[in-house]
Order: C-alpha cells, then sequence, then structure tokens
C-alpha cells in the first residue's frame, strides 16, 4: 500500500462529497452518499470509478461505484462520504461488498449515525484487514448530510426557514393578499432550494392567498420539485387547487388535525393528495414539534419551510429552525404590512443569539443571507 498523502485525501474526499450532493432531494430517507474508487499505486491516484446513492435511497453509492469498477477495485483505494452500512435491509451491506471486491483501504468521513450502523461498518472493513482512515473532511460531510442526521438523532428533519423581507421589514402588504417582494435572480435561487429539499411545507395562510404551485421550475429540473407539504387543519384546501392540480409532477401531502371531516378528506384523497394526521394540537394550531416528528416518519430528512408568518412563528417558538435563508428587498411596503418574524426572539432567553450569519450574497437588487442555528 502506497504512503498515506492527507492532501490527496482531502482533495479525493471533497470530489466524493461534490458527486455525493447530486442526491440532495432525491434520495430521502437515505443520506447523499459518494463513492471513488481510487487507484493509487504508480504514485499518481487514479480514479477507476465513481458512484452516488440512486433515487429513492438505492442502490448505494458503493455498489454503484464498485460494478463501475468491476476488477480495476481490486487492490484499489474506496473513498466514501459515510461509513458503509453493515447491516442486511433491502440492499447487501456496502461494508462487506468492499471486502469482497478486494479494496486494500477504504477512507471514510464519518461514522453512520443509523444505530443499525453506528460503527459496524468500519469494524468490518478493518477486522478483514483492510487500512482504514475515518475523519477526512468530516465537518463537510455532517454538513452535507444534516438532514439525515438530524431525522436519525432528532426525528425530524433538518429546517430551512426561507423569508422574502422588504427594506422596512415586512413579509406582505396585506395579511391574506400575496405581496411579490423578490426578483427574477432570487427567485431562481429558492428554485434551487426546492430541488435539494426532500419536502416544501407552507400553512394555511399561504396557500389560501397565494394559491401556489411550489414546484421547481427551472428548465430541465421539473423532474427535481420535491414533496409539497401544507398545513390544512381542518381539510379545507379545494381539490381545484394549483397544488392538486400538478399532482403528477410532485406528491401533496397535507397536515391535518385529528377533527376533521371525512368526507373532505375523500375528496381530496381522490384528487391525489395525502392525508397525514397530526395527533397534537394546541391553541393556535398543530403542534410544530409533532408535525415535524410525522414527516420524520415519513422518512423526510430535509425540509424548506417556505411561509407564512403563523408557521414560521410556531417553529421559531418551539427552536425548530436549523436554517434561515432571508431574502432582502429593496422595496419598502409601508405602514400596515405584516411585520417578518424575529429571528432572535427565543421564549425566555436572548443570549447567545440563536443564529448566526454565515454567508451574504447579491442576487440583482436582492441580497440572500444564509443563518444557522448558534447551538
Amino acid at each position: 500500500m502506497p504512503d498515506i498523502d492527507r492532501e490527496s485525501d482531502a482533495r479525493l474526499m471533497a470530489a466524493a462529497l461534490a458527486i455525493a450532493r447530486r442526491g440532495l432531494g432525491r434520495v430521502w430517507p437515505n443520506p447523499a452518499v459518494g463513492c471513488l474508487i481510487v487507484d493509487e499505486r504508480g504514485g499518481r491516484p487514479r480514479i477507476v470509478a465513481r458512484g452516488w446513492t440512486g433515487e429513492g435511497g438505492r442502490p448505494h453509492a458503493e455498489a454503484v461505484a464498485l460494478a463501475h469498477a468491476g476488477q480495476g477495485a481490486r487492490g484499489a483505494t474506496a473513498y466514501v462520504t459515510l461509513e458503509p452500512c453493515a447491516h442486511h435491509g433491502q440492499t447487501p451491506p456496502c461494508a462487506e461488498a468492499l471486502i469482497r471486491a478486494g479494496v486494500v483501504r477504504v477512507v471514510s468521513a464519518i461514522e453512520d449515525p443509523d444505530p443499525r450502523v453506528g460503527g459496524r461498518g468500519h469494524a468490518a472493513i478493518e477486522a478483514a484487514g483492510i487500512a482504514l482512515d475515518i475523519g477526512c473532511c468530516a465537518d463537510l460531510a455532517a454538513e452535507l448530510n444534516r438532514g439525515f442526521i438530524s431525522r436519525v438523532r432528532l426525528g425530524r428533519p433538518h429546517v430551512t426557514l426561507k423569508l422574502a423581507v422588504s427594506a422596512d421589514g415586512k413579509i406582505a402588504a396585506t395579511a391574506g393578499k400575496r405581496t411579490r417582494l423578490t426578483g427574477p435572480e432570487a427567485d431562481r435561487r429558492v428554485h434551487m432550494m426546492r430541488a435539494r429539499a426532500d419536502a416544501i411545507m407552507i400553512g394555511a395562510g399561504t396557500w389560501r392567498s397565494d394559491d401556489p404551485e411550489l414546484t421547481c421550475r427551472i428548465a430541465g429540473m421539473e423532474r427535481r420539485s420535491p414533496v409539497r407539504v401544507a398545513v390544512d387543519r381542518r381539510l379545507e384546501l379545494a381539490p381545484s387547487s394549483r397544488l392538486l392540480a400538478t399532482v403528477e409532477r410532485a406528491p401533496v401531502w397535507l397536515m391535518a388535525g385529528e377533527r376533521h371531516d371525512p368526507a373532505r378528506r375523500a375528496a381530496l384523497e381522490k384528487a391525489g393528495a395525502r392525508v397525514l394526521v397530526c395527533p397534537v394540537e394546541t391553541a393556535r394550531g398543530l403542534d410544530a414539534a409533532a408535525m415535524l416528528r410525522a414527516l420524520g416518519d415519513q422518512g423526510i430528512t430535509r425540509l424548506l419551510v417556505e411561509g407564512g408568518r403563523r408557521l414560521a412563528e410556531s417553529l421559531l417558538a418551539a427552536d425548530l429552525v436549523d436554517e434561515a435563508a432571508i431574502i432582502a428587498t429593496p422595496h419598502k411596503i409601508g405602514p400596515g404590512g405584516v411585520a417578518a418574524p424575529d429571528l432572535c426572539a427565543v421564549p425566555e432567553r436572548a443570549d447567545p443569539p440563536r443564529f448566526v450569519l454565515v454567508s451574504r450574497d447579491r442576487l440583482g437588487a436582492d441580497t440572500v443571507r444564509q443563518y444557522r442555528r448558534s447551538r
């Protein structure tokens, strides 16, 4: 086995992470994983094969890469962005596949948080006498699969809140009426965010006022539209809504309370909706944590919340927002508009701040500020 070059390891793992990102929004409930099979003999590493997780979570990245590599995997190194699985599920264990293929070294970014794996894949590889390095680009790998990690550890998806906010801190001119604030460049960014999410969620006020479609409308990426989730406590969405008119393009799930009209449910299900019942209700509506648990139970790992104010406030109040994308526009709405939620308002504790600014991008006349939970 050649001497280990840490810089080369980092470059190759970065390449594996880049191909793993192709699966974002398409592989839930599984993680988005990338794998490179690399021949490191002869001094200069040569990539023999690449693989990433298939749609719906199968086949796994390692299986794809090994199938492409064939006999080229014997004596090679495998770079994997997440610990190879060790359990027999709908596919054979990837750790065993790597062992059978004859690789001599495995470079793994992070351990799989799934308790069915949780170090067992790494242990099997070491027990087979294969050299194992763990931790290369670990932070980047954890960032890539923050949704999968959240669902496994917390039972809920990673939540990104998106809000468009005017120069005077408003999200709409009038409650219950749609207000267009952002330009085409920022709109394209939002559609890219949709393409990388497993699901989009909106509150009842948003679907009532906007009658949105919530699909990805970037040319060539229409198939990447995520599941569309509408909070509909009493199942009042019209079967003729744009959501249900486009149900063949992307699934529609309705988050309902237990006390709903069975006839309305039947009509909506006939129109193509899937109804998820949230068993916990509060005076203000469905419980935010219970809704996220319900989505986690369905396998959703990355949730984009697009509105409106009540849904945003309920998630913020329950400390369930992990990231926020705030699109600041130069337009002013003036007195009487609907004020944006305060990202840093934390019940009974205001210090330290909940969110820190991690990036700022100018898109046309708008500015997108990306915030991340500070703890």
